[in-house]
């Protein structure tokens, strides 16, 4: 099997706030004793540098830059490109006059390398194949409008490839949302810290290849700014030994765990019987599932290394909790009285526990709310559960993935799984990870009940439930990428479980 490696595996471990980015800069300048246009030069010459790699070939590039200091490294890369030989078409947008006197040498240097500079009136009048964006930075933060919406707009309708200078224009640096409208870059350099926006929610979609340049910032100025977040992924986990150990030859299968997974309502038995599988393929000791009576004949012939209960009350479910050492409840449970009545159960138990889908939803209904401060919990919402659960909407959940993610945990005192594009990990103690791991392949019915399964199983097998969150995500991603190879339409939650065994030996 070929070694799962993302395209982000190259950036670091740290993701920032675009607020944190900033005292960064500023800490250079005030401590390390780096002038800003000196920090703008460096910028600017990384960029080009990036240019260079990806578009060797390339002798004509338009430059668009703002009035911030975002337009600063565009003055200085378009002075590069000067300098290389290359022509430049150089559009300004927004009001110059307000350039800080970083930027306004940078903008001298431009002129003195011979770059013509033109106010952009809404017409892109270019004929070469690339674009550089240096319209905005971090600190946008309401939709676009005006002479800059419509720059946007023309960089998006034209057919050239765009590089764009820390982060695409019209995307949110701390949340990843689309601001109104955003360019659509093939590559983005990001500097000083990679901002959280790049890769979650809407990011990904815009940003393109992401390459990270540090300014030849003093590692020790990084100490005094804590990460907003650490960047996990399957490569990541791996190479920093934060896996199980190997297991010893006197090891038996009560050694890892009794993991009991509850589920599957009538006509929906394929979600827990998934569920039951990833846990079995991720090394749980021992599975069982309690279900429908309906769902007893099919899930064993599917899998017979299960123990399958019928279970059609509360009170047939406490045999089974007394055996159990980990619990996961939610793929296909449903939310009638039968559901409520396992649920209700489960609750009053203090074994770890995996929470997903429809115990969720029953979680957030009048009446069932409470935390789980004195029990190893993990919940695992998407977007619309997390969004029921917090009492808003989906679309607010979706617009500060962040803040939703932490506020989850917080009021729930459990480790929370924010699911979707850059899946986040959130914990009550502040901890939070985002992985960069996964593909839209992942967005078909099963997904989530097969990461239901390998949570369980790597909580029965004695992780703590912090690092088993990060983990299992990042290796029911990693399975999905590899899977993913043959395409990713068409992407089935079963067609992971061969991968998930082959990544955890």
């Amino acid at each position: 099997m070929n070694r799962p490696y993302s395209a982000r595996d190259h950036l670091p471990g740290d993701v920032y706030s675009a607020a944190q980015v900033r005292t960064l800069d500023r800490l250079a300048i005030e401590q390390a004793g780096i002038n800003g246009f000196e920090l703008m030069s460096r910028a600017g010459e990384a960029a080009f540098a990036c240019l260079l790699g990806r578009w060797p070939e390339e002798q004509q590039i338009c430059v668009f830059a703002g009035p911030g200091n975002n337009g600063g490294d565009a003055w200085v890369l378009a002075a590069l490109a000067r300098m290389h030989g290359m022509d430049v078409c150089f559009y300004t947008v927004g009001d110059q006059s307000r350039l800080s006197d970083s930027a306004q040498q940078a903008r001298q240097m431009a002129v003195d390398a011979g770059v013509d500079a033109q106010t952009f009136v809404g017409e892109l009048d270019f004929e070469g194949r690339l674009i550089v964006d240096g319209l905005l930075g971090t600190g946008l933060n309401a939709p676009l409008d005006g002479d800059m919406a419509t720059a946007v707009a023309a960089i998006n309708q034209h057919w050239a490839e765009v590089l764009a200078l820390d982060l695409p224009s019209g995307l949110n640096a701390d949340t990843g949302m689309i601001m109104g409208n955003a360019v659509k870059a093939a590559m983005t350099v990001t500097f000083i810290g990679v901002k959280q926006g790049l890769l979650t929610a809407s990011g990904p979609d815009v940003c393109g290849d992401v390459a990270f340049a540090s300014l030849a910032i003093d590692p020790v100025l990084y100490r005094q700014v804590p990460a907003s977040a650490e960047r996990i992924s399957w490569d990541r986990i791996d190479r920093l030994g934060r896996r199980l150990p190997a297991r010893a030859g006197s090891a038996h299968k009560g050694d890892f765990g009794h993991v009991l997974l509850i589920g599957g309502d009538s006509g929906m038995g394929g979600a827990v019987a998934m569920a039951a599988e990833a846990a079995g393929r991720t090394g749980a000791g021992l599975v069982s599932c309690a279900t429908r009576t309906e769902h007893v004949m099919p899930l064993l012939v599917r899998r017979p290394e299960v123990m399958v209960r019928a279970i059609e009350s509360g009170l047939e479910l406490q045999p089974l909790l007394e055996r159990a050492t980990v619990l996961a409840i939610g793929p296909g449970l449903g939310q009638g009285s039968w559901s409520e009545l396992l649920l209700q159960r489960v609750l009053g138990s203090a074994l770890p526990l995996i929470m997903d889908a429809d115990a969720l939803n029953i979680l957030s209904s009048p009446g069932w709310k409470q935390d789980f401060a004195q029990r190893q919990v993990i919940m695992t919402p998407h977007p619309g559960e997390a969004a029921r659960l917090l009492g808003k909407t989906t679309d607010e959940v979706q617009a500060d993935r962040f803040a939703a993610a932490r506020e989850l945990a917080e009021r729930y005192q459990a480790v929370v799984v924010l699911k979707g594009q850059g899946s986040l990990v959130a914990s009550p103690d502040g901890r939070l990870a985002l992985c960069t791991d996964g593909n839209p392949g992942m967005s078909s019915g099963g997904m989530g009940d097969v990461l239901t399964g390998v949570l369980a199983s790597l909580l029965a097998q004695g992780m703590p439930v912090f690092e088993a969150a990060c983990y299992g995500v990042c290796l029911h991603s990693a399975a999905a990428d590899l899977a993913a190879r043959a395409g990713q339409r068409g992407l089935l939650a079963t067609d992971l479980m061969t991968y998930l065994r082959e990544l955890m030996n």
